[in-house]
């Protein structure tokens, strides 16, 4: 008996408007499809606000883990800990 499970993979991410320093938080399986939507325009909620950069991903285990975590990255602390774990990276820009 085959006891490994499969895995599918989420990465939550934050991309960044080059327009407007505004970021935004997402999950997706296919980072690098994902985020060519959102430049091209084709992501409700981003649409007119690119070009994006992408300053931050981490990879998930599953689908819910990478929403649960994508939740916590949209709340207070969890906006807290992106610009304090990018610090460096933002004093750069």
């Amino acid at each position: 008996m085959n006891h490994v499970k499969e895995f599918n993979f989420q990465y939550v991410y934050v991309i960044a408007s080059i327009k407007s320093g505004k970021w935004y938080i997402g999950c997706t399986n296919n980072l690098r499809k994902r985020f060519q939507e959102h430049n091209d325009g084709k992501s409700r909620y981003t649409m007119g606000r690119g070009p994006f950069k992408l300053i931050y991903f981490e990879g998930c285990i599953n689908k819910l883990d990478g929403y649960t975590r994508e939740k916590y990255l949209k709340s207070g602390m969890g906006r807290k800990y992106l610009k304090n774990r990018l610090k460096c990276f933002l004093s750069l820009m």
